[in-house]
């Protein structure tokens, strides 16, 4: 929620409005939407009373990406960690699949070099290297 976020980028929730709204086009559908009046109800009901201090405007909800783009929008100094933090995750991953497919080489060189009496281990390797083809259930909101 736009509330919960502004808190934890250190702005106030004015201003994290204020920055979405001046980079609408970095905010689509599947990044950030407003609540319905019934969902705004509802999220006041399921905490009994409204710890939103009257708020005028509908909140916002941020998806994951949502959430990740806010960092590279708002100038507050939490923020530019976070979008750097975002950045070195990036890169990590990167080195993970790169050392994925370093690791395939090697093995197909040492499938080469042994014959079929390891064939089996080698299978088995490949199988735990494969991910998954059944996809993860999706969690969170369902547009």
């Amino acid at each position: 929620m736009d509330r919960d976020l502004a808190e934890l980028y250190g702005v106030t929730t004015g201003n994290l409005n204020k920055a979405v709204n001046r980079n609408l086009d970095r905010f689509p559908n599947d990044f950030m939407f407003l609540l319905t009046v019934e969902e705004f109800e509802n999220l006041k009901f399921h905490f009994g009373t409204s710890s939103w201090g009257g708020t005028r405007k509908l909140p916002r909800a941020f998806t994951e990406q949502g959430v990740a783009m806010l960092s590279s929008v708002l100038r507050s100094k939490r923020a530019v960690q976070v979008n750097i933090e975002i950045m070195r995750a990036f890169v990590r991953l990167r080195k993970m699949l790169a050392s994925n497919v370093v690791l395939a080489r090697k093995l197909a060189v040492l499938e080469k070099k042994y014959d079929e009496q390891f064939k089996v281990v080698f299978d088995a390797i490949r199988a735990l290297m494969t991910p998954p083809e059944k996809s993860r259930k999706q969690i969170g909101f369902q547009l």
